[in-house]
Formats: C-alpha cells, structure tokens, sequence
C-alpha cells in the first residue's frame, strides 16, 4: 500500500488528482499540503482564504497540512521549508507526494530533484500531453467537478474571465491558445464541489483586483 501526501493547490487538478487516486485500491491518500502566503494567510499564486483550503479539506475528509511560506519568498526559503515538510512525511511513513501538473516537463523534473534521496517517492496521477488537456477537462466536468477561476494572468487571458466558472461556456470562450486546463499558468481556479468531496463548499465572488501583475478574485464563504 502507498500512502500519499497530495500537494494541494485548492484548484481543480489537484482536487481531480485526489478524485483519480482514491480510484487505485493499492493507494492511500493521507493528506494534503498546501503552502500559505504568512502574511496574506492565502494560498499562494490562488490568493484563496486559509478558511476555504479548511472547508476543502474536512470536505475530502483528509487533513491539511500547511506549509507558511514568508513574503516575499525566495526559491532557497522555500526549498527549506519543503524539505522539512518531506522530512516529516518521510517519518510518519509516508511513501510517495502526488502532484497535479498536466504536462509541463520542466516542472516535473524539479519535482523529481527536489524528492530525490528524501525516500519519497513523487507521482504523477494525472501526467498527458497538450493535445489531451481539452479531454481531461471535459471529463472534469462531466464527472461533477466544479470549480471557479480565482486568478487570471492578463499576458493570457482577458480580466473578464476572472470569477468566472469553469464550466463549459468558459472552455468554448478561451482563446485557441490557452490551454483548457491553464497549464502555462493561464488562470488559477478553486474548485468547491466534486466527487473528491462530500458537500458542496459554498463560496461567493467578492471584488477582483488588480496586483503582482494579476488579475485576482476574492472568493468568500458564502
């Protein structure tokens, strides 16, 4: 039996991620990590509450083991504090840390450096190429994930799409070259029902704001 450690972003492939390892008899999931911005007390990048990543958690009936990251961090910050975290993980027997990346093979193989000799071992659950992104989200939503777009890079993607749902009116509205999933960093989601839950996890949109070169939505319990 493999016991999992899933890292967890509050979006939508990481939600799928846990949805397609509790498919796999010889897999447990035992939690899942998320690293907060200490000073906001967001996840970082998803800039969603603390409270919400909770609500997430006791919803996928899985603890939540967070990681304070400081602002601004440095790449050498974060590396410290992951490595603790491994450590820990190593120690309570953990085997392996599950990621949702889709197929961005630079990531990966960071991913695979930094596990290197931890004896832990990373996994990969929902690994394809570009051309199978558009699939992949179909299945998410056909399947009942559903999710709503909290950051927006405007290089991308225009500001409108920011608090939208991820749904189907949004896939048919992406520009051909965003992938369907934001892979490349297009946009950001936080996905609040799913058959990786057992209750819905109501949230309403609040202001978006402009910062840090992004366009982000303030999701709020509803």
């Amino acid at each position: 039996m493999s016991l999992v450690l899933l890292s967890w972003s509050s979006g939508k492939d990481s939600a799928w991620a846990l949805h397609v390892l509790r498919q796999h008899p010889d897999v447990e999931v035992v939690g899942l990590l998320t690293t907060f911005n200490e000073v906001a007390d967001r996840v970082a990048m998803h800039a969603v509450r603390r409270s919400l990543v909770e609500a997430q958690a006791a919803a996928a009936k899985l603890p939540l083991w967070r990681v304070p990251l400081p602002f601004p961090c440095s790449n050498a910050d974060y590396e410290n504090r992951m490595r603790a975290v491994i450590a820990r993980a190593r120690e309570e027997g953990i085997t392996h840390m599950a990621f949702g990346d889709l197929f961005l093979q630079d990531v990966r193989e960071y991913r695979v450096r930094t596990l290197s000799d931890s004896g832990v071992e990373p996994l990969f659950p929902l690994w394809c190429s570009a051309a199978q992104t558009p699939a992949l989200a179909r299945t998410m939503l056909r399947d009942g994930l559903r999710a709503v777009l909290t950051c927006v890079d405007p290089r991308q993607l225009q500001e409108s799409f920011a608090g939208r749902a991820f749904d189907a009116a949004l896939l048919a509205a992406l520009p051909d070259a965003v992938d369907p999933c934001g892979e490349r960093g297009e946009f950001h989601t936080f996905c609040f029902a799913g058959p990786m839950f057992d209750r819905e996890i109501e949230v309403r949109a609040g202001e978006t704001v402009f910062r840090d070169g992004f366009y982000f939505t303030d999701l709020m319990p509803a």
